[in-house]
C-alpha cells in the first residue's frame, strides 16, 4: 500500500475493497458505499472531534526540548482534563518518522513541564519511560483554552504539509474528545447521509475518544489501542436494539466504534451511558454485536490490523492486503478504505453479489459448490 500524503478527506478517486461475507473481493469507488447497504441497516459512526494533542514544552528540571501527545483520559466529561495519559518525546517534530524521534530526558514522578500556557506535572510513569500520567495544574476552562491555543494536530511524516485543525474534523465532528481522528469518517457526506434515509438505513452516532494510533516504540505500540472512554446515547441504544429485532446489520464506520460496541455489549443489550473500553479486538475476539466495518487500510502489526482479524480469518485478511497492495490502495488515515462483512452474513452476501455496480467481483476463495448455486440464484 502507498501512504496518503495529502491532507484530503474525500479524493474523487478515494477506493473502496469490499469483501462480503463469501469472502469475494470487489474494488469500487469509495463514493458507492451507500449502495452496498440494505434497508433496515443501522450505521454506526463516532462523532468525536479530534483536539490539537501535539503540546512542544520545556522539561523544566533539564531546559530540554520536548514534545508531549495526549494520548488518553478518564471519561469524556467536558470538565474532566485534569490527568491525561501521555506519550513524550525529545526534540524535533513530524517531519521526523517517528521510529526515529530521539528520547525524551529521563522522566521521574514530579517532574514539572511548561507546554506554552500550561504547567503540569509528571504524575507517575505508567510502565515505560516515555509514557507518563499527566496532571495539569490550571482548572478546566484554563487548559481547553492552552490546548486550543499552543496544541496541534497529532502528525506523522507521511504527510508532509502541517495539518490545520479541520483537516482531522469529520464531517459529523462534534465533541472535542479525540487524540486524532475517528478517519474511517472522512468517507461520509451529508450525500452520503442522504442517500441513507432514502434508502432506509439508519444513522446514528456514538462519542468516542480515539486514541493515537502510534508511538515509535515497538514496545509501546504492542499495548495499543490504550483504554478509551466512549459515551453512547439514548438514541444510539434504541436505534441498535430496534436494528438487532427487524434483522438490520450493524454497520460501524471505524474501529474506534466497534471497540465501543463491543465493550457496551459485553453485558448483553447495549445500554446508554458512558464507558471504558479496556478490551482488545482480534482473531480470539467473539463480535456480539457489529456485522461489519468501513475502516481504512490498516499494515499487518498494527492495532487498527489486530482489530480487522476478528472480521476475517488471517488466510482472507492476508488474501485481502496482497489485494491492497497490488491494486495500490492508499493507507493511513487520508488513504482508501475496506468494507468487511462478517462471515455470518453468507447468503446475504450473495445476494449483494448479483446486483454490484461498477467492477464486479473478481477474486473469490475456493467456494462449495452449493454456494455457487446459491449465488446463481
Amino acid at each position: 500500500m502507498i501512504p496518503a500524503s495529502e491532507a484530503i478527506q474525500r479524493p474523487p478517486d478515494a477506493r473502496l475493497m469490499i469483501v462480503d461475507a463469501t469472502g469475494c473481493i470487489s474494488d469500487q469507488p469509495r463514493s458507492t458505499f451507500v449502495a452496498f447497504l440494505r434497508p433496515g441497516d443501522l450505521v454506526v459512526a463516532n462523532d468525536a472531534a479530534a483536539i490539537p494533542a501535539s503540546l512542544s514544552g520545556v522539561h523544566l528540571p533539564t531546559g530540554r526540548i520536548i514534545e508531549v501527545r495526549l494520548a488518553g483520559r478518564h471519561s469524556v466529561a467536558p470538565n474532566d482534563v485534569h490527568e491525561f495519559c501521555a506519550i513524550v518525546f525529545g526534540a524535533g517534530d513530524f517531519r521526523t518518522r517517528t521510529e526515529d524521534r530521539a528520547a525524551p530526558p529521563h522522566l521521574s514522578p514530579g517532574d514539572q513541564l511548561l507546554l506554552g500556557p500550561l504547567k503540569a506535572n509528571v504524575n507517575r510513569l505508567l510502565g515505560h519511560p516515555r509514557l507518563v500520567s499527566l496532571c495539569f495544574q490550571d482548572p478546566p476552562d484554563g487548559v481547553w483554552a492552552g490546548i486550543a491555543h499552543h496544541g496541534r494536530p497529532i502528525q506523522y511524516s507521511h504527510v508532509q504539509a502541517p495539518l490545520a485543525m479541520w483537516d482531522v474534523w469529520t464531517p459529523i465532528a462534534g465533541p472535542p474528545v479525540a487524540f486524532e481522528p475517528p478517519s474511517a469518517g472522512f468517507a461520509l457526506d451529508w450525500h452520503a447521509l442522504a442517500e441513507m434515509r432514502a434508502k432506509g438505513v439508519d444513522f446514528v452516532t456514538i462519542t468516542h475518544a480515539a486514541g493515537i494510533s502510534s508511538t515509535g516504540d515497538p514496545e509501546l505500540d504492542v499495548r495499543l489501542p490504550f483504554d478509551e472512554p466512549y459515551r453512547i446515547p439514548r438514541a444510539a441504544a434504541l436505534a441498535i436494539r430496534k436494528a438487532k429485532a427487524r434483522g438490520g446489520r450493524i454497520v460501524a464506520i471505524g474501529t474506534t466504534v466497534v471497540r465501543a460496541l463491543e465493550h457496551a455489549a459485553r453485558a448483553g443489550q447495549v445500554r446508554a451511558g458512558e464507558g471504558i473500553a479496556t478490551q482488545r479486538i482480534g482473531a480470539d475476539s467473539q463480535l456480539r454485536l457489529v456485522d461489519a466495518i468501513l475502516s481504512g487500510t490498516h499494515e499487518p502489526g498494527t492495532s487498527h490490523y489486530e482489530l480487522l482479524r476478528a472480521f476475517l480469518d488471517d488466510n482472507e485478511l492476508t488474501r485481502v492486503t496482497a489485494e491492497l497492495n497490488a491494486r495500490g490502495y492508499r493507507t493511513h488515515e487520508f488513504g482508501d478504505s475496506v468494507l468487511i462483512v462478517r462471515r455470518q452474513e453468507l447468503f446475504q452476501g450473495y445476494e449483494r453479489a448479483d446486483t454490484i455496480s461498477g467492477r464486479e467481483v473478481e477474486r473469490c476463495g475456493d467456494l462449495p459448490k452449493s454456494f455457487g448455486r446459491a449465488l446463481k440464484k
